[in-house]
This record gives C-alpha cells, sequence and structure tokens, in this order.
C-alpha cells in the first residue's frame, strides 16, 4: 500500500472514548487508509506528530454559521478550532425556506445578503454546492423560517392548513438534503406556536428519518416545563431529540441543574433524548427586557441604531443616558448581548453529563461576537480538560467526534478508523487553549497544528490553506 499522506508518531485520539494509543495514520484521497505502524508505507508526504494528539475532527453540533458557509467560505473561525464538520439550522432559523423577502428577527441573525435567492434548501444546497466552504456541513429546517414562509400573521398558533403547508416544506427541504427540525420557541414569532404545532412537524421528520433539536421555550424559572415539552414532543413524534444550549438561566435558578439532568435523566428511558452545551457562562440573544433582571452583566454584540455601541456594557449605557432598563431596550432595538447569566457549577455539571455534546452557538454576523465562536473547543481541550482536569482528554474528544456523529447519524465521520472519511485534527496537549476575550473575540487559539477536511490540509501553520474540501452530508450519505 502507498499513501498520499503518513502522519506519524501522534497519539491517536480515535473518538470512541478508548484510551490514546501511538500509531501511525495514512490518508489515501478523501479517506483513512490505515492506522499501525508504516514505517514501512512509502508516502508522498510524512508529518512528524511526535507529541502530539490526533483526534477525529471536531463536529460542532450547534451553529448560526449558514450564511458564513457562503459569505466566508474559508471557515477560520471554525477551523482555527479543529473543527471540520458544523451543524446549521438551530433555533428555529434557517436561511430556507424563505419566500417573502427579508424576514423579521430572529432570523436576521444569520446575518448576509441577498435573501430572495433561497427560497429553497434545494437553493442553499446549490450555493454550497457551486461554491464549497473548506469544512462540512448538516443542516435543519428552522421551524421560525417555516411559520414565517407560510403565516400571514406571527403572534398566534398556526391553523391546521399552514400546519400542512408547513409540513409540505419540511418534507421538501429534507428531500434536498435537510437532517430534521429545529425549534426556537423562546423567540418570537415561534414562542407562539403550539405544542400540537410542532408535534405535527416532528412526526413529519420523524418519518424521513429525521432528527429534532430545540432551543426550549424557557430556560429559567419554567426550565423544567420546557423539558416535559420536549419529552412530550420527542415521545408522540417518536423522534431522536437533542436540547439546545442546555442551562438554568439567573442567579435564582443556579443549582436546578442537579434536578434538570436528573428529569433528563429519566426521560432518556422512554426517548432518545441528548443534549449540547457551550463552555461559557454567559449566553448571547437578542435584547430583550425580560433577561435583564437574570444578567449580573450584559455586554451589547450589535446595535442597529447605535453600532457603535458593540462592546459596551448595557447598565452603563442606561446610567450615561440617564434612562431606566426598558427605555434603554427600547432605544437600542433590534441589539443583541451576552448576557452573563450562568453558573459555573451548572456549567461544569453539564459538560460532564454522559451524552452531552460540544457546540458553540457562536453568531459570525455579530460586530462583538461572543468568544464561542472562535473558542470553544480548545476551550475545552485547555481549560476544562488539562488544566481542571473535568474529564479524560479520551472523553472530551468523544464529546466532540464520536458522540455527535452518532446521534447525528453521520455516516464515516466522527472516528479514525480505516476506510473513515479523513477529518483530522492534530494538536499539542500541552498548549491547546482558547485566546478569545468577550472584548476581544476573534482571535486564533493556540495548540492546534494540522486540520484535513476530506484528506485535504486545510489549516496549518495558524493559516487557511486555500482549499475548500467540504460537503454538505445529508440522510442519503
Amino acid at each position: 500500500m502507498d499513501a498520499e499522506i503518513i502522519i506519524e508518531g501522534g497519539s491517536i485520539v480515535d473518538g470512541t472514548g478508548a484510551r490514546p494509543y501511538c500509531a501511525d495514520l495514512a490518508i489515501q484521497a478523501d479517506r483513512i487508509a490505515d492506522i499501525g505502524d508504516l514505517s514501512h508505507v512509502e508516502a508522498q508526504r510524512r508529518i512528524c506528530a511526535k507529541g502530539r494528539f490526533i483526534a477525529p475532527g471536531f463536529i460542532d453540533v450547534h451553529t448560526h454559521d449558514d450564511r458564513a458557509l457562503i459569505s466566508t467560505p474559508d471557515m477560520i473561525f471554525k477551523i482555527s478550532q479543529g473543527v471540520t464538520t458544523v451543524v446549521t439550522g438551530n433555533c428555529g432559523i434557517s436561511v430556507a425556506p424563505l419566500h417573502n423577502g427579508p424576514p423579521p428577527m430572529p432570523i436576521r441573525l444569520l446575518g448576509g445578503p441577498d435573501w430572495d435567492m433561497l427560497d429553497s434548501t434545494k437553493s442553499y444546497v446549490s450555493k454550497l454546492s457551486d461554491e464549497p466552504p473548506a469544512i462540512n456541513s448538516v443542516t435543519l429546517v428552522g421551524h421560525t423560517t417555516l411559520r414565517i414562509a407560510t403565516m400571514d400573521r406571527l403572534d398566534r398558533p398556526a391553523t391546521n392548513r399552514e400546519i400542512l403547508e408547513m409540513e409540505r416544506l419540511v418534507a421538501q427541504s429534507m428531500e434536498d438534503g435537510c437532517i430534521g427540525i429545529s425549534t426556537g420557541l423562546e423567540y418570537p414569532p415561534a414562542i407562539a406556536s403550539s405544542t400540537e404545532e410542532v408535534i405535527h412537524l416532528a412526526k413529519c421528520a420523524s418519518r424521513l428519518g429525521g432528527i429534532y433539536t430545540t432551543h426550549m421555550r424557557n430556560e429559567n424559572d419554567d426550565v423544567d416545563k420546557s423539558i416535559d415539552e420536549t419529552v412530550k414532543i420527542a415521545d408522540e413524534a417518536n423522534i431522536r431529540t437533542v436540547i439546545s444550549h442546555h442551562k438554568t438561566c439567573g442567579k435564582r435558578n443556579w443549582g436546578r441543574t442537579r434536578e434538570t439532568l436528573r428529569q433528563i435523566t429519566e426521560a432518556q428511558k422512554i426517548v432518545e433524548l441528548a443534549l449540547d452545551v457551550y463552555p461559557y457562562t454567559a449566553s448571547s440573544k437578542p435584547l430583550d427586557i425580560n433577561d435583564i433582571p437574570l444578567a449580573e452583566r450584559i455586554l451589547l454584540t450589535w446595535c442597529g441604531p447605535y453600532p457603535e455601541l458593540a462592546g459596551a456594557e448595557f447598565r452603563e449605557v442606561c446610567k450615561r443616558w440617564g434612562v431606566s432598563a426598558s427605555e434603554a431596550v427600547e432605544r437600542l432595538s433590534p441589539a443583541g448581548a451576552n448576557y452573563f447569566q450562568i453558573d459555573e457549577e451548572d456549567l461544569r455539571r453539564v459538560l460532564v453529563f454522559p451524552t452531552s455534546m460540544i457546540g458553540s452557538d457562536g453568531m459570525p454576523g455579530e460586530d462583538v461576537t461572543h468568544p464561542r465562536l472562535w473558542g470553544t473547543f480548545p476551550r475545552i481541550l485547555g481549560q476544562y480538560c488539562r488544566e481542571l482536569k473535568l474529564f479524560s482528554i479520551e472523553k472530551a474528544i468523544e464529546k466532540m467526534t464520536g458522540l455527535p456523529a452518532q446521534t447525528y447519524r453521520l455516516k464515516g465521520r466522527g472516528l479514525l478508523k480505516k476506510d473513515m472519511f479523513a477529518d483530522i485534527v492534530i494538536f499539542d496537549p500541552e498548549t491547546v487553549i482558547d485566546n478569545a476575550q468577550y472584548h476581544t473575540p476573534e482571535q486564533l487559539s493556540s495548540g492546534i497544528d494540522q486540520v484535513f477536511v476530506n484528506g485535504q490540509s486545510v489549516y496549518s501553520n495558524r493559516e487557511w490553506s486555500g482549499k475548500r474540501p467540504g460537503r454538505l452530508i445529508t440522510l442519503a450519505d
């Protein structure tokens, strides 16, 4: 056997949760050709990985990179973390199918012009195929997007006729390449939807082999009721379900992950239920007066009327203007903010939960984005794995690779095994760490040496290679 590339002398962390072992890895075309002692094998190129870990490329299960895959195809904020696959269309907001011109919030959070060209998932898939990005992607169709595409008023539950039209769009979107449906039930206009409306759409996705992910209706005082609603949808639709960015927000709810994780554990006895989490104590969402009392600190990330205030402290703006919080929200909106409202102990409890996966939930379109967009995965490896020893390196890698691939049914991805796709990251376990900060988020992480997507090097020496081998992964793959 000959190989195009052999990565030699590193420690293989294969994504299964098994302990690392020393071996060489061969790449031929877009696949892993072999793993073992390959000192005798001829190769066009050999890469020394002594003192490094070799892992499957990280799978970011919760992103809003829908437009970024088109507008910034280098995806430097992801490949520089070791991410090789992103799941888009989360929180009920997808770029397609949109029929009615420029959309309202929260769809606009995805950024980008030319909304009218994305009137179907087929249009989006075609765009990704014509101009592929550096990394792979998986896409969900968003419930909020479906409501905007089918309803004349968004402040009410959908009628039976509107639900039927949304079901038609779910089926068409999944035929065109989506792997399931997502909801963002906390946000207008999805907050006006009924549970039954969501169940109908989830049943449609389930019949086609899809998955359901949800930003639940409430993540603070009524988080337990929201979990009950999620379990009801999962059960009645008989669909694999993922709770997005699980947390319990606001100081009065700190510590409640003890009960919510017990609740989820019990639910897992009757439904297929997982969750994702980001490793930060600040959330990020549109500026909303209802969220102000829950946060210890609030940083504006973007502001339509006053773009120069991106990065400013919300309460400082209130003080400077001499206005109440509600008056400030009214003047600043539409805007977004980072809300410091999560307890570190709650965060760690969710991180170590057996079926939690890692998702960044970053917004590429914000003026001063949350640091999770640039730093999530190295932060897990550096701070929570190496420094705090919250879990072993093999468990950390499994949460970022094998478990997501299994949950989202990504065939041939997420593991380092012979004949799997060659999505690979080489990193230094002693130096890997995030450098992104809240006021300076656009910082490359340290310790990520090289990243391969479908057998091609996309990132090395802290730079994009110029290659764009990314593919859209569908249920048919």
